[in-house]
């Protein structure tokens, strides 16, 4: 497959941006997933993002919007980008946009690592109920294990994205139009603890209050949730109390950035597995309409 221009110039910003974290950057693997999807970047929302722990070294993550007219996981298959799965992970995409309206979607994946996952948007005034999404054959279980948690907290009819991790055969739910009550210490460290998982830090706590979204990660595998992280938007890299790592801070004045007006998005989270990780994501090429899929103004961003 020929390269497309708007691919080739993109992978220039995806390598250099390896370099400058000193990770490895697979041309065979990334290229492949800016040409399948090429029709889609000019007017792509196009992110980068990078994290802490263990779990994240040695990759970088870019991500990118396509359009609700596509099928990216038809478009994933047919290139090659991820084989067939063996696994009710494989047929989940395509429940969901049998039920559900759809605004668009969005494709991650590692300049080391190639295609992750696949996002599915929900339009703005129309925000999906989980109920619904856990009628689908293919849903793991485990979503309908946590529906009564999530809507003693209202949260049962405010899932705005969705995603489908390929790689980890995982799921993640997000939420926006928060309330009040979720965000503060008392009522994160109420879900935190009913959910067995570890005790934010002062820290999250604190970044906790100016979230916008939060998101759960969910397998097939048990009904636990295997991490809770909450999102925060704003636009100055350095303004809130998140602990990067020297090496990110410097990775992060280097960037290559498109965008108009810079914005960067925290997410802070706990794990089952009891660590705590931080990731913030720079925008490469913004479009203002994601403030109305973020359920956010301007003056919804903060500065710390």
């Amino acid at each position: 497959m020929s390269e497309h221009p708007e691919s080739a110039d993109l992978y220039s910003a995806i390598e250099e941006s390896a370099r400058l974290l000193e990770v490895p950057c697979s041309h065979e693997r990334v290229q492949p997933i800016l040409d399948a999807y090429a029709d889609s970047l000019p007017s792509a929302v196009i992110a980068l993002r990078v994290a802490t722990g263990t779990r994240y070294q040695g990759d970088l993550d870019w991500r990118f919007t396509v359009g609700r007219e596509v099928d990216p996981y038809a478009v994933a298959l047919s290139n090659g980008l991820t084989g067939r799965a063996d696994h009710p992970v494989g047929a989940l995409l395509a429940e969901i946009r049998g039920n559900c309206p759809i605004a668009g979607y969005g494709i991650d994946f590692g300049v080391a690592g190639g295609f992750k996952k696949i996002y599915v948007f929900f339009p703005p005034d129309g925000m999906q109920s989980l109920a619904t999404l856990a009628a689908c054959p293919s849903m793991p279980r485990s979503l309908a294990d946590n529906m009564e948690f999530f809507a003693r907290r209202g949260l049962d009819d405010r899932v705005n994205t969705f995603g489908i991790d390929y790689r980890h055969r995982t799921v993640n739910v997000y939420f926006g139009a928060l309330p009040d009550a979720c965000l503060t210490p008392e009522g994160v460290l109420s879900m935190t603890r009913e959910l067995g998982l570890p005790d934010p830090g002062e820290r999250m706590l604190r970044l906790a209050r100016h979230s916008f979204g939060i998101y759960a990660s969910l397998g097939w595998e048990s009904s636990a949730v295997e991490r809770f992280c909450f999102a925060v938007m704003t636009s100055d890299s350095a303004s809130l109390p998140v602990p990067l790592e020297p090496k990110i801070e410097q990775f992060l004045r280097g960037l290559p950035n498109n965008a108009a007006d810079s914005r960067f998005v925290y997410y802070a989270g706990v794990s089952s597995t009891g660590e705590e990780n931080y990731k913030v994501q720079s925008y490469y090429n913004w479009q203002p309409r994601m403030l109305d899929q973020m359920l956010l103004s301007d003056s919804g961003t903060t500065s710390g």
